[in-house]
């Protein structure tokens, strides 16, 4: 078994990392960086809580550090996991700018350690279900690609997610998300156009966007609002032979925030009023049961890419591609014009 550390034990150490790494039988979750040792205690009894980082990297045994913090400390901290010859998962973003994850990657293949980014979308049910549709060709020639993640969250909170500077924001928050998708799908576009602003009074941070990815005719959409009271659909996708609409969430983070084990036989499983409809061009509709989301298959991929030396399940590469649209997003809204990627 792979020894693993976590740093962070928030909402996405808690809810997502520390449960997952649990559940995979490869690894081994063996200490938590985290004020919290209480709450680790009453859910880990057989693991430590560590007070510093430090603590952490210098102890032989960890092999594998998966950083859950906030977006400012990504690449200070995975950069001291990496100078102490540990694999790493970065939970998203990667990193707050492209020249960061540049640094990293670098930094990374120089040590000859797995470096991955916890890209966990491409493994929500709905996802995979349409990913199938497109692989079976059920579209025809695609032409309209839309996913969209709305909330409603009109009141601003008092988080590090909507404070003023790199690591705020919506876009960088949920954008990774939607844009990897997108790119796992269609891989990169030829050009990005971009609207992004706070709709919220008083908003420190970007609240809103809508990217468009161009892809010779086709065009991707990608969508993420905070006043939305009745979500839009969360994938609308078009073609000369049908059109998939699906609503609703993978129901994975609403089961591991309220405590289910990973590797229950329900865990990841939708319920069929949530699954998407086909609609063929002649009218016809057929409900497409949502296949089982399983976040698990990232880390059994880490585990497999440490122990075989094989790619990691998100290269690095992806998650810099993401950045690089998420840069350009912003260059493009600022200055009211498509760009080149």
């Amino acid at each position: 078994m792979i020894r693993t550390g976590l740093i962070g034990y928030g909402l996405g150490g808690s809810a997502f990392h520390a449960p997952l790494i649990d559940a995979v039988p490869e690894l081994e979750l063996a200490a938590i960086v985290t004020s919290r040792a209480d709450a680790v205690g009453e859910r880990y009894p057989g693991v430590q809580a560590v007070p510093d980082v430090a603590a952490l990297l210098v102890d032989p045994d960890i092999a594998l550090v998966v950083i859950s913090t906030p977006n400012d400390t990504h690449f200070p901290l995975a950069g001291a996991a990496l100078e102490a010859g540990k694999h790493v998962v970065i939970d998203k973003p990667f990193a707050n700018t492209v020249a960061e994850a540049e640094a990293l990657i670098a930094l990374a293949e120089v040590k000859g350690r797995v470096l991955s980014v916890f890209h966990n979308r491409r493994w929500d049910g709905d996802f995979l279900t349409l990913r199938n549709l497109v692989d079976q060709g059920s579209f025809g020639e695609i032409t309209l690609y839309e996913a969209r993640w709305d909330r409603f969250r009109p009141a601003l909170r008092d988080s590090w997610h909507e404070n003023a500077g790199p690591g705020g924001g919506i876009l960088i928050d949920l954008g990774p998300h939607l844009i990897d998708q997108a790119l796992a799908l269609f891989g990169p576009p030829e050009r990005v156009t971009a609207d992004i602003t706070a709709q919220r009074k008083g908003s420190l941070v970007d609240d809103y966007f809508e990217l468009t990815l161009h892809y010779g005719r086709m065009r991707a959409l990608l969508s993420s609002a905070s006043i939305v009271p009745a979500p839009r659909p969360r994938f609308a996708v078009h073609g000369t032979k049908a059109s998939f609409v699906k609503h609703g969430l993978d129901p994975q983070e609403a089961q591991l925030r309220a405590g289910a084990r990973a590797d229950d036989p329900y865990h990841g499983v939708e319920e069929p009023a949530q699954y998407g409809v086909l609609v063929s061009s002649d009218g016809s509709k057929q409900t497409v049961p949502s296949e089982r989301g399983d976040y698990r298959r990232f880390y059994s991929g880490v585990a497999q890419a440490i122990y075989e030396q094989v790619p990691p399940p998100v290269a690095p590469a992806d998650a810099l591609a993401c950045l690089r649209i998420i840069e350009l997003s912003r260059q493009s809204a600022a200055e009211g014009r498509s760009l080149p990627f």
